[in-house]
Formats: C-alpha cells, structure tokens, sequence
C-alpha cells in the first residue's frame, strides 16, 4: 500500500511543481481567494439566472446581498485590521445612501447614460460619506474600547436623526436645502420636486442599481482593501492593532493610520450604501439604524476579524438565510438565531480549528517525504 501511494505521488509531484500547480497553490492564498469565491459566486448566480434557478424574492435580494458584503469587508477593515470596535457603520451608509441619490435624481437631465450615472452617484456617496468619517474620526479615535464604541454608536444615531431633520428639494434655480423644516416651506417652483422630505425619507427613486454593478464594486473594495493590508501603511494598522505602545516607540503615528483605515471604510459604507438605496423605490433614515449596524457587525465576527473572504461568504449566507426559512414563518427567527449560535460555537472550537492545519501539516510531510524519495 505504501508503494502504491508513494506512486501516486512521483505521478502527480510533476503536476504540483507545474504552473497549473502553483495557481491552484496561489488561488488558496489569503490575498486571491476572496477574488475567486466572489467570481465564482458571480458565474454560479448568473448561471442560475438564465436557467430560472432563482426565484423572483432571492432575485430581489441580489443588489442588497452585494451592498451587505461591501459594508462586512469595509467594517473588517476597521473591526479586523485596525482593531476598533465601531458601531457606527451604517450611519456612513446613510450619508452615502441619501447623497449618492440627491446626486443621482438632480443629475438625470445632465447625465442620461443611468450607469455613468450610478458611477458618479457612488462617488459621490464614497466622499461625502468619507468626508464624514474623517470629521467624526478625528475626535473618536482618541478612545479606546468600549468608549470608542459608545461614541461611534452615538455619532451612527446623530446622522440618522439628521437625515431625519433634512429637507432638500430641486427645481430650475437648482437645489434646495432646509434643515427643521417641511419640504413644502422650501420655495419650490410648482414644476419642481422633492428629494428628501425629512423623516419621509426619499420616494420615487429611479433603479439604478444592478447585479453587475454590485460585484464591481465588490471587486473595487476587496481590491482596495487587500491592497491596503498588504502595504506598509497595513502593517503599520495592524502594529497599532497588536501594541500600540511599541508602535508608537518605533516612530509609527497613530493619528494618521488610525484615520487612514477609518475613512477608507467609512468611504466604502458609503458606496455601498448609494448601491443600496438605488434598489429601491423609498429610502428612509431609520433603515440605517443601530440594528443595521449590529447586522454588519454579525458578518464581520461570524466570518472571522480580518477574514475578507469569511465576510463575503457570511454577509452573503446570513442575508439569504431568512428568505430561505420563510416557509417556517413561525420558527423563522428562532432557526436563524440557532444557526447564529452553532456558527460561533463552531468557529471558537480549538478542534475544528485544527483540521485546516492538520490537513496542510499533513501535506507538506507527504510532499517532503516525496522530494526525498526522489
């Protein structure tokens, strides 16, 4: 038997040390494997798309799926690389979601290409809403811990209640902005209309938003933020992360790289949140409150800090699981929250844990034992 397996090995040794063995190889890497689960999952639904193989609900949740899955990559990168609890991540996710479509319904005469203009609406979204992480950054991040959850918690509920109070209206002498009163006290043209009428919300929004849209952007964050991890800037967030003091002995700033991860999440919550509102016909502030937030943070741990592709894999299961287990109306939360508990007992046991390692363990001795055969 062990000359037969030893066989097998000279035979299949060459294919290892081949090209195709090393991209195989290198699609496991932490830095590739994110890409191929998102382009895989991208050809699967597709696939399932032209056959009729999803239903029209699952279909429905494709764009909000991608959003979810922008916003857990953007949250690890603050709650798994720099090492920051924040509970604030769907209030950028407003900003962006209210400007990208204030930009997107005041440009649609200028503009009339609806992808170029989902493009720019996203752009939009992504600064302002990045604007907005710097501004609130600057003050929180000098905290730590639970503090610094409490506060970015606070700062979340504030943009809400702002958008609440906002007022924004469009008409020939262009837009029109009212803070703590009605839309209808804005001086309107009658030809003109209401963007945002405070607790309202937005209505009529135009659908902009597509599936092919939606893993761009994927791609966009996930190239964004490997490429900041795997920097030197990533390595100066994750020494602050692990010791700040003996961060802070070797010269690194902390203000400076702290922000630097920060906003980059805030800008990407922020694009995903213009993806989102883009989806549908009425948006309102309360959507993208301290539950929303939660939610995000559930993917994050659930799919392991600093783990891009077990966000991707958990922001996508976690959102279409309810839809799954409408059929148990009854017990549909009560499944959903079992399925919660088992994922996070299964992902903190030491022996479970082990069996990627004993696997890989395992390979590198039957390779080793191969190499000194030959």
């Amino acid at each position: 038997m062990k000359s037969i397996l030893s066989l097998v090995r000279k035979v299949l040794q060459p294919l290892a040390d081949s090209p195709v063995g090393t991209a195989v190889r290198k699609v496991g890497s932490p830095n590739v494997l994110p890409y191929v689960t998102v382009i895989l999952g991208f050809v699967i639904v597709q696939s399932l798309l032209a056959t009729g193989g999803i239903s029209a609900t699952l279909s429905g949740q494709l764009i909000p799926i991608c959003a979810y899955i922008v916003m857990a990559v953007s949250l690890n990168l603050t709650v798994g690389v720099l090492g920051e609890l924040s509970l604030g991540h769907a209030g950028f996710m407003s900003v962006g979601a209210f400007s990208g479509v204030v930009a997107c319904m005041s440009l649609d005469t200028a503009i009339a290409s609806e992808p170029l203009r989902l493009v720019v609406g996203m752009v939009i979204g992504a600064v302002l809403a990045g604007v907005a992480g710097f501004l609130i950054g600057i003050p929180v991040l000098r905290l730590r811990g639970d503090y610094l959850a409490i506060v970015t918690l606070a700062f979340g509920e504030i943009i809400k209640n702002i958008i609440n109070c906002l007022a924004i209206g469009q008409d020939s002498d262009g837009l029109h902005f009212g803070f703590l009163v009605a839309a209808s006290q804005l001086g309107i043209e009658p030809d003109g209309r209401v963007l945002v009428d405070g607790p309202m919300g937005m209505v009529n929004i135009p659908h902009l938003s597509s599936f092919i849209a939606g893993f761009v952007l994927i791609l966009v964050t996930l190239f964004i933020v490997l490429n900041l991890v795997n920097s030197r800037s990533g390595r100066a967030i994750m020494a602050l992360r692990d010791n700040r003091i003996a961060a802070e002995s070797v010269g690194i700033p902390v203000t400076k790289y702290k922000l630097m991860a920060f906003v980059t999440s805030a800008a990407l919550a922020g694009a995903a949140g213009t993806l989102y509102a883009l989806s549908f016909s009425t948006i309102v502030a309360t959507k993208f409150g301290f539950n929303t937030s939660i939610l995000v943070l559930v993917y994050v741990v659930l799919g392991g800090l600093g783990n891009m592709t077990g966000s991707i894999i958990a922001a996508a299961l976690l959102t279409v699981l309810p839809e799954l287990l409408r059929n148990f109306n009854d017990y549909r939360m009560l499944v959903y929250a079992i399925v919660l508990v088992l994922v996070m007992l299964a992902t903190n046991n030491d022996t479970l844990k082990a069996i990627p390692r004993r696997i890989r363990a395992r390979f590198s001795a039957q390779t080793a034992e191969v190499n000194a055969d030959a």
